[in-house]
């Protein structure tokens, strides 16, 4: 167990790598709000499941209306954890979505909204919970990345690869902003995960169709070759749980020494290198101008 257990709130909670992190950061000891959209509609048997889980581990897994397209939803959801809380310690930037298809046929409306998700949504996020971080000094901002924003691609993922590597680039902006109030930043980087989510099942595809059939006539069946592909090149021992796993270590160490970024990344497409050098060069350019101190939080918790 945890001797200093915290309040966390996990966006897109209700499958994949959210719930799992959910149910493991619970295990641990902390008090985690699974958050989702529709709690009473489509998602009424993932609030009801995990009830059933608090129940049968005896730990503190709750759930909490959010909508991360909504600044009305997020703004009402912070609301309850804190009164019912009593505080927020974590926030873990996981709601996303996935979209396949060659990029041509999807409209710019669609680009927007795949961005609404897994960019604006984190805005919304942190617009509402910043204020209390800000004014306890401390807290963690925990994103849920991919190696997509900086490793080997494969195509017809352009909408989502595009939007995770902007999620990325306001992760590493928001660390350097936030670090003077004593607020920690990790980036989570999962890699491509096959089994045990369900980003290709629920993922979207392009409405508008008279642009696939010239697609599907250079490329055909171009998706399941890549989905199959790499599944091939994933080791026999990956699996999901990873990085939840990932999650609970970086949530459970001591304020100071989290780590910046952390891969799980079982097909190694390059991304944790990349990431090595970017990450080195943008602490080395910070302390060229003087700002080496906004490289970890200053300001130690009370």
């Amino acid at each position: 167990m945890n001797d200093t257990a915290k309040t966390i709130v996990i966006t897109g909670a209700g499958s994949g790598f959210g719930a799992l992190a959910a149910r493991s950061l619970a295990r641990a000891g902390h008090t985690v709000y699974a958050a989702m959209r529709d709690t009473t509609g489509r998602n009424a048997d993932r609030v009801a499941d995990a009830r059933a889980y608090a129940s049968a581990y005896g730990v503190d897994l709750r759930t909490v209306e959010l909508d991360v397209l909504s600044q009305e939803s997020v703004d009402a959801a912070t609301a309850t954890v804190l009164a019912e809380a009593g505080g927020l310690d974590v926030i873990v930037h996981n709601a996303g979505h996935m979209v396949t298809g060659p990029t041509e046929a999807f409209t710019p409306e669609e680009l927007m909204a795949v961005y609404d998700t897994n960019v604006l949504g984190t805005q919304r996020v942190n617009r509402a919970v910043l204020p209390h971080l800000r004014a306890q000094r401390h807290g963690l901002v925990l994103w849920i990345g991919s190696t997509s924003s900086r490793g080997g691609t494969p195509p017809y993922l352009a909408p989502y690869f595009a939007a995770k590597a902007a999620m990325d680039s306001l992760a590493v902006s928001y660390a350097a902003e936030l670090a003077r109030f004593g607020i920690e930043t990790s980036i989570v980087v999962p890699g491509s995960f096959t089994t045990g989510t369900n980003h290709f099942v629920t993922g979207g595809h392009p409405s508008e169709r008279t642009v696939v059939p010239a697609y599907e006539e250079r490329y055909a069946g171009l998706m399941d070759q890549v989905a199959l592909r790499l599944a091939e090149l994933a080791p026999a021992d990956a699996d999901v749980s990873q990085v939840a796993d990932a999650i609970v270590a970086v949530v459970n160490a001591p304020y100071g020494t989290r780590p910046f970024r952390v891969h799980v990344d079982p097909v190694n497409d390059g991304s944790e290198e990349v990431s090595r050098v970017a990450d080195r060069i943008r602490a080395e350019f910070l302390t060229r101008i003087g700002l080496a101190d906004l490289l970890a939080p200053g300001v130690a918790p009370s």
